[in-house]
């Protein structure tokens, strides 16, 4: 495997890999069963101990 190989196989499956992620990222900040969570992250900083 030469170094042409590797950067071939790079380019080619790099980006699906890459945009795999970023999609699996949104669908989980975006799936309704988080918010609830999300909300009380967001509000914690404001409240005093």
């Amino acid at each position: 495997m030469t170094h042409q190989d590797v950067a071939n196989f790079a380019e080619s499956w790099g980006l699906l890999i890459l945009f795999c992620m970023f999609a699996a990222a949104i669908a989980y900040a975006f799936w309704p069963t988080n918010k609830s969570k999300f909300t009380k992250a967001a509000y914690r900083p404001l409240e005093e101990e």
